[in-house]
């Protein structure tokens, strides 16, 4: 049993939640604490002192409740400042075995080949096509026996500026970043069902300042975008069109958002800058502001999905999620919208202990990274801290790092995968190295024949 902290950092609100999980990967929430997001703006952290503050204020509700102290976290990211780059790998099998080895090794050689700018941060790293021999888009080439292994990957960077921020603001807060983890790849975690990913689907997750999308193409994230559109937008809109302040256009929405065709009653309103003084306001303007607003948001959204490339493979639709979806009648706008897709309107699927307030749309990211934990991401992934996963397995023991160049010769080596792992003289922690048979330090032909033998 081992407990995990999981922190959605959104765009109005942080959530933190503690759980247990069992040797079975089986999730049992302990604790949870909700605090008003301040110090981000669409999903980037402007203000590390306000952010750590928020942050800190929904630790200390989820370490109340779950009467436990914890120190290391697995965060969220939000899309902002992300790129996306697709990259390929082959290599040889000397042995006619696909091993995790072999796997471990194709998708380094990806990410060895990917061309990615300096000021980036690498997220995620997840095949989407193995290729065994010349046999395409084999879903798990484990056990396969082949010649030759290949692997097409969608790799997820973000500026290492946001990156270093988000880390600060949580070490701020008393706790160590772990892990993190794109908001929408957790999202998508926590709604999604096999027959799903499978078939092909579009998660989007709806938030008060943005949206995240991300599209699942034969059991693999193909595609993922950010959007700085949400439900904040609808306030803004109402309280400029009623002239209301932003709080009470904040209870108009919650309490008369609908985009139903709306009666004409007259609701009273107080007038912004002399809320002593108040107007009538019909519902029927209500209900125009908002399905403007809602309307040219779910356009917005459209544009992405067809910007995808991936439309035609989305066989399940499109799958909504996230606090925008408590509007009613946004299934059935946004169905329309997408060319009438299928559309589903979800909430994260059931763990133990899920407190009711975290059983709806707005809670799927922060479920998502507690399924992350418990081994529910994708079949194989290097993550960001450069380990490789396999969800059966969670971690490849042992860990390689990433490919480095040789100083001498420029030709990247990497870490023997058959030696163990020794401790390193500054830090303590494992580093692999290339190890000569004779026991002396191994010789520039030596590390290009030993890189060349892994690779071939």
């Amino acid at each position: 049993m081992r407990s995990v902290l999981a922190i959605d950092i959104g765009s109005t609100k942080i959530c933190a939640i503690i759980a247990n999980i069992d040797s079975e990967n089986n999730i049992q929430i302990t604790g949870a604490g909700i605090a008003k997001a301040q110090g981000l703006k669409k999903g980037s952290i402007t203000n590390i002192e306000l952010a750590s503050k928020s942050i800190k204020s929904a630790l200390s509700d989820a370490k109340r409740v779950a009467g436990t102290d914890i120190k290391k976290a697995t965060v969220s990211i939000s899309g902002a400042y992300t790129k996306s780059l697709i990259s390929s790998g082959i290599v040889n099998i000397p042995n006619k075995d696909i091993s995790l080895k072999e796997i471990e090794r194709v998708m380094r050689t990806s990410l060895y080949n990917a061309n990615i700018p300096n000021e980036y941060e690498i997220l995620h790293t997840l095949p989407f096509n193995f290729k065994v021999d010349d046999q395409d888009y084999i879903e798990d080439p484990l056990g396969m026996n082949a010649s030759r292994l290949e692997v097409e990957t969608h790799i997820i960077t973000t500026q290492k500026s946001n990156f270093h921020n988000l880390r600060k603001a949580v070490r701020a807060a008393g706790v160590e970043v772990e892990n993190v983890v794109l908001s929408g790849y957790a999202s998508a975690i926590a709604v999604l069902n096999d027959d799903e990913k499978e078939l092909g689907v579009g998660v989007v997750d709806m938030g008060g300042s943005t949206s995240n999308i991300v599209i699942h193409s034969g059991n693999a994230i193909r595609f993922n975008d950010f959007l700085g559109v949400g439900s904040n937008h609808i306030t803004n809109d109402l309280s400029m069109a009623l002239h209301t302040p932003l709080n009470v256009a904040d209870n108009v929405k919650m309490q008369y958002g609908s985009l139903h065709t709306p009666n004409n009653d007259l609701i009273e309103l107080p007038i912004i800058g002399d809320e002593s003084t108040t107007h009538e306001v019909s519902l029927e303007v209500v209900h125009n502001v908002i399905y403007a607003r809602v309307e040219e948001t779910l356009m917005i959204i459209a544009q992405s999905l067809e910007k995808s490339g991936l439309k035609e493979q989305m066989g399940a639709g499109i799958v909504l999620t996230g606090g925008f979806t408590n509007m009613d009648g946004l299934r059935e706008l946004a169905s329309a919208i997408f060319d009438n897709l299928p559309v589903r309107v979800a909430k994260p699927i059931e763990v133990d202990g899920l407190f009711d307030q975290l059983r709806t749309p707005a809670y799927a990211g922060a479920i998502g990274l507690l399924r992350y934990e418990a081994n529910g991401y994708a079949l194989y992934e290097v993550d960001v801290n450069k380990k490789m996963r396999h969800s059966k397995n969670e971690f490849l023991e042992p860990v390689i790092t990433a490919p480095e160049e040789d100083e001498l010769t420029g030709i990247p080596t990497i870490g023997s995968l058959e030696d163990p792992a020794l401790p390193s003289e500054d830090t303590g922690t494992p580093i692999h190295t290339i190890r000569p048979k004779n026991g002396q330090e191994a010789g520039t032909f030596k590390k290009i024949w030993n890189w060349m033998s892994q690779l071939f």
